[in-house]
Order: structure tokens, then C-alpha cells, then sequence
């Protein structure tokens, strides 16, 4: 176990990192909300070869992925069902094919914490190293078409500033929220090479909240008028904010500490400075959803093809 917190200068084939010496004293470490644990399942050989894991917040979703990178990588089998490896729990979903992860994180803050805090331990007991984790969702666009992805710069909070802030112990503790300039690089270069979708690299805003919290004018409460809301949505793109969802900050955060090489791949699903609501068809929000798997999985085919022509 690594008992530094810097990991800036960790090198990409470095292992997962996690900071915390009383894991050292469990004799069983149960990976509760996963249904699993250390001395139940043999990690290394369920996840060893684990290099790239996806992360969403629908269960659906995470499955829907697993299904298309396995026909991509041409690991398919007609006859398989993908078994949820958490059907133990029904708070997470997660499948593998291969050297991908894919895992469900639910919504907001909350939720993709508690899952990244066992996806964490669980790539760290497994030995995994070289892993590259990548959030694929969906979101809010300002000033951006539906159907557009973004690849997050940095995740900024509701005052566009590039920070996590969670209490701990009644004390406010602040991380950095960068993202992998690298590998948003790459992933944006995939884009121009498949030539499907609209691909921008910029900031996304990650709020606690859906409604008030991203200035809608539809939820139960608000406060605002709707001249509150275009000024608040064009201060926040005048601060380079192409998106809005609510789970990028700690996902940045946590990621960076445990030296995983990470991006963000959402696609807009309406322009928040022209509305509120979806009101696009079920068929044309599926087809955007789309966008995200159809990139990710560009990118993991490519990488494992350099692999095995280095090889």
C-alpha cells in the first residue's frame, strides 16, 4: 500500500493506489456494496487483466455497454446473458468482458462515491495496473446541440471553480478535480477519426442537484426567474462550462488520488439555454446515449490493437 497522497508524478503502469494503512489490519475486506470481499472471491483472478473500466450511472446502461464493446472486440457469445457479477446487491451493476470493467454508479455525488471507493479497493486487491477508467453518461449541454459530446477538461462546481469539497470529520477538505489532459486528447482524436458525432473538449459543472441545482425553472421549488436562469447559464459558459451533470468532481477527484488515468464522456442531451426539459423522442435520446459507447469503445479497440502490434 502506498502511503503517499501524491500522485501527480505516478507513472501510467503504476498499480492502484489506495491511502488508507487500516486496510492493512482487515482480514477480510468486504467490498459490501458489490457483494464481494477479499476472502470469499479470488480478486487477481476475477479482475486481474482488468485495464479499462466504464462507469455509468444507469444499471441498463452499464449492461447495454458490456454488450456492444464485446461484439466490437469480437469476445460476443449468442449464448451468453452477461451475469451481473453484484447480483448479490442491487445497489451497483457490473459486467466484464475481457480487459473491461463495466460497473453502475447510480446518481449524484453520493452514489458514485460510495461505488468508486470499492471499485478502488477492488482494482488494488485484484494487482491491476495500466487501468484507465473512463465516466460515459449523459448531460445537460450549454450552448451545445443535443447529440454532442463533451470530454471533460476540468469539473468545476457551481461557482465554476475546479475543486471537490466534502466534509470529513467537520472539517471541509478540498481536492483538485483535473482530468487526464492526455487522454481527453486521444479521445477527441477518436472522435475526428470516426466522424459520427460532434466532439468538444471544455469544462463541465457538477452540481448537487438536478433542478435548482443546475437553475432549472421545472422542479418542485424555484426561487429565480428565468432571467436569473440565461444569466447564471452564460456566466457558466463564459467560463469555459459546455456541460452539466453531478457526479464529475468526486469521480475527478477520487480517480486522480488513486493514480487512475481518467476522463469524463457525456453527451448532451438538450441545450439548457433553450430549455428545461427533453423533449426530444425516445428513439433520438437513445440514438445520443449511443454516442458515448460508440467512442469509448472506438478508443479501447484502437489502444488493444497498438497493444498487440507492439507485441
Amino acid at each position: 500500500m502506498d502511503p503517499s497522497d501524491d500522485t501527480q508524478s505516478a507513472p501510467y503502469s503504476s498499480p492502484v493506489c489506495v491511502h488508507n494503512p487500516h486496510l492493512d489490519s482487515l482480514k477480510d475486506d468486504i467490498l459490501y456494496h458489490f457483494s464481494l470481499g477479499t476472502r470469499t472471491h479470488n480478486l487477481p483472478a476475477m479482475f486481474g487483466d482488468v485495464k479499462f473500466v466504464c462507469v455509468g450511472g444507469s444499471a441498463w446502461r452499464m449492461k447495454s455497454f458490456i454488450e456492444y464493446i464485446a461484439a466490437e472486440l469480437k469476445m460476443e457469445d449468442p449464448k451468453a446473458d452477461y451475469p451481473n457479477i453484484c447480483a448479490g446487491t442491487d445497489r451497483y451493476a457490473m459486467y466484464k468482458i475481457g480487459p473491461v470493467l463495466s460497473v453502475s454508479h447510480g446518481m449524484g455525488i453520493p452514489s458514485i462515491a460510495i461505488m468508486l471507493h470499492e471499485l478502488i479497493k477492488l482494482l488494488h486487491h485484484a494487482h491491476c495496473t495500466d487501468v484507465t477508467i473512463i465516466r460515459i453518461g449523459t448531460s445537460g449541454g450549454v450552448g451545445l446541440e443535443p447529440g454532442t459530446v463533451v470530454v471533460t477538461k476540468q469539473s468545476v462546481d457551481a461557482t465554476f471553480q475546479p475543486k471537490f469539497e466534502q466534509m470529513i470529520l467537520g472539517k471541509m477538505v478540498v481536492r483538485n478535480t483535473d482530468l487526464d489532459e492526455g487522454l481527453a486528447e486521444e479521445l477527441l482524436q477518436c472522435s475526428k477519426e470516426l466522424n459520427q458525432f460532434k466532439t468538444v473538449i471544455g469544462n463541465t459543472m457538477c452540481t448537487l442537484d438536478f433542478y435548482e441545482g443546475q437553475a432549472r425553472l421545472d422542479g418542485a421549488f424555484c426561487s429565480y426567474t428565468e432571467k436569473d436562469k440565461q444569466e447564471y447559464l452564460i456566466k457558466a459558459r463564459e467560463a469555459g462550462v459546455c456541460n452539466i451533470e453531478m457526479e464529475s468532481s468526486v469521480f475527478a477527484a477520487m480517480c486522480k488520488l488513486s493514480g487512475l488515468r481518467a476522463a469524463v464522456v457525456c453527451v448532451t442531451l438538450l441545450n439548457r439555454l433553450k430549455g428545461d426539459q427533453m423533449t426530444s423522442s425516445h428513439e433520438v435520446l437513445q440514438a445520443y446515449q449511443q454516442h458515448p459507447q460508440i467512442l469509448v469503445s472506438y478508443y479501447i479497440k484502437k489502444h488493444l490493437k497498438a497493444k498487440v502490434e507492439r507485441n
